[in-house]
């Protein structure tokens, strides 16, 4: 990128004036403002979704009376809120298209221009990031799945989510059934208590690849059944 440049200010610029002006420094946010508000053209083209906050921040940096323009890739997450009427739209991929909308947004005659950013700034101004933020918490609520408290058998199952539930059910069926068999039948209790591990196995592996905070269950001795009595208890009443 810089021999690009350094290639277009060769061929373009003269001793006193350079086309381009590259830097590759951190700005503080005031400094930062000051460049977008004398930028009478910001151009922000990602090639996906990103560089949001930086398009809606030069619009919130513009003179009211004499705003700039943004071109805008269609593919950044602010393309959904500042339409065509509002922000200049490209595809990035096409630099011709890009060097048109350039060209547009430079020559914008200055009532469209207001009319475009006032537009913008109102969406700006109507959903901030308060308003961000509680829909995003609302959204993930939906996905919220409330286990009863006696059905929380070991640590860690109160934050399974919905996509765990079924594996969630078959462990809570096999250790229903454990829980229904007589104590003196030890053979099928035995039985009974592997599924019961096979089940909280297939429960625990995927949860632990992301999160390894799941209890496994005490391993097994020679005094299990009195002990998982006591553990399932909760389920035997």
């Amino acid at each position: 990128m810089e021999n690009a440049i350094n290639h277009v200010n060769a061929e373009h610029g003269t001793d006193d004036w350079r086309p381009i002006h590259y830097t590759n420094d951190s700005f503080s946010q005031a400094a930062l403002a000051r460049l977008y508000r004398a930028a009478h053209v910001g151009v922000v083209t990602p090639l996906r979704d990103g560089m949001n906050l930086v398009a809606k921040e030069y619009v919130a940096a513009q003179d009211p009376e004499n705003p700039g323009v943004p071109v805008l890739s269609k593919f950044a997450g602010a393309a959904e809120d500042f339409n065509d009427d509002e922000a200049v739209l490209v595809d990035p991929n096409h630099p011709e298209e890009v060097a048109d909308a350039i060209k547009k947004a430079a020559n914008m005659p200055l009532e469209e221009r207001v009319k475009r950013w006032r537009s913008m700034m109102d969406k700006i101004e109507s959903y901030t990031i308060h308003d961000w933020s509680a829909d995003y918490l609302r959204e993930l609520d939906k996905s919220r799945v409330t286990v009863p408290a006696d059905h929380i058998l070991f640590p860690g199952f109160g934050w399974s989510n919905e996509a765990q539930m079924p594996l969630y059910q078959n462990y809570n069926k096999a250790v229903t059934a454990y829980n229904e068999i007589d104590p003196a039948d030890a053979a099928l209790r035995e039985a009974a208590y592997a599924d019961v591990e096979s089940a909280f196995e297939a429960l625990a592996a995927p949860l632990k690849h992301t999160q390894d905070r799941l209890w496994d269950l005490p391993a097994a001795t020679a005094s299990r059944d009195g002990r998982r009595g006591q553990e399932f208890g909760a389920r035997e009443d």
